[in-house]
């Protein structure tokens, strides 16, 4: 068994015991020290990705109780279908992928209906789903981190769908990567222009990450092009470069952010020529044994930032991080396809 195998292996058998102790409730991070979880009743915007972390985990067991578990966890997604949310891409797509991917119908209908309500909510006027009023703060807000699955969610409502998807997709990538430097969220104005947000801001550690990952989703050879050569990514993915970013320049490291970048990296790969795609596949590999060697302990991902500005779980084991990581072990390991969520 390979490093990758044997670590991807402690991270689904730690999310099997999680789950079993969760008592219905769903995870989101962790305290790095005890491993005592914080959770939410609903799950939050990160529910999709533990209701992914079981379905891989089913694949990867073949254990119809593990499969009868994830199918569970995914339908419990629901009461997210009409939440004022652009993070219902990161929920229903990341939640129903695997299931969609080996079969099961109520994931497939699951993920329709959120394909179509997120087509809905799309605004013409702004050229987007909005971010929304779910977790407080401007609804009319473009961020990057509401944009991973989101595209791909939408192309399944039809050509409208299609149609929002490119436009969602071309604002926020024009939004986001326009400049010198990545900025994450932009707020309408009543005058139809966009401006800066500031929360989350500049050199916030998952901006390439989400950005590069939704970019890697596309397939577009020239969009991929043109987000490689922007300077912020391009020394993400160099070689050389530190595994794992900080929150913020002289901050905290977040391994949530550098497992996202790892997965990204393998799915650019994957559609690169022979040259670009060797080096981003060494890219993924050295950013994965990175994390396994000095961050992984007992098949928890520790050292991820959730919210640095407000002082909410600034070290701890995430969710998404733990999502990311198995999914890149997976695919590096060629347990799966990378492009199957």
């Amino acid at each position: 068994m390979s490093w990758a195998e044997k670590a991807l292996s402690e991270v689904l058998e730690r999310a099997g015991t999680v789950e079993a102790d969760a008592g219905g409730r769903w995870p989101l991070y962790a305290d790095s020290v005890s491993g005592r979880w914080t959770t939410t009743a609903r799950g939050s915007w990160a529910g999709g990705f533990w209701a992914g972390l079981l379905w891989l985990r089913a694949i990867m067991s073949g254990d119809p109780a593990d499969r009868a578990t994830a199918i569970d966890r995914t339908a419990s997604l629901d009461p997210w279908i009409e939440a004022d949310t652009g993070t219902r891409g990161l929920i229903f797509w990341y939640g129903t992928a695997f299931g969609v991917a080996t079969g099961d119908a109520p994931a497939a209908t699951l993920r329709d209906r959120a394909a179509h309500a997120c087509l809905d909510a799309y605004v013409p006027e702004l050229g987007l789903v909005p971010w929304g009023g779910a977790f407080g703060g401007p609804r009319e807000l473009a961020r990057v981190d509401g944009l991973p699955g989101l595209p791909r969610l939408l192309r399944l409502a039809g050509p409208g769908g299609a149609e929002a998807a490119r436009t969602q997709l071309d604002l926020q990538f024009g939004l986001t990567a326009g400049g010198r430097r990545l900025h994450p969220a932009w707020q309408a104005l009543p005058d139809g222009t966009w401006h800066p947000h500031p929360d989350p801001p500049p050199g916030w550690s998952r901006t390439a990450a989400w950005l590069s990952l939704a970019v890697a989703d596309t397939g577009d050879g020239a969009r991929r092009r043109k987000l490689l050569a922007h300077p912020e990514v391009a020394a993400r993915f160099a070689a050389g470069s530190p595994a794992v970013p900080l929150v913020r320049p002289g901050g905290l490291p977040d391994t949530s952010a550098a497992a996202i970048e790892a997965v990204a990296a393998l799915k650019l790969a994957a559609r690169a020529d022979q040259d670009e795609a060797a080096r981003l596949r060494d890219r993924a590999a050295t950013v994965l044994r990175e994390l396994v060697s000095a961050h992984l302990r007992d098949g928890r991902l520790l050292d991820g930032c959730y919210d640095l500005n407000h002082g909410a779980a600034t070290s701890h084991e995430l969710v998404w991080g733990d999502f990311f990581l198995a999914v890149g072990l997976a695919v590096l390991t060629a347990a799966i396809d990378p492009f199957v969520c």
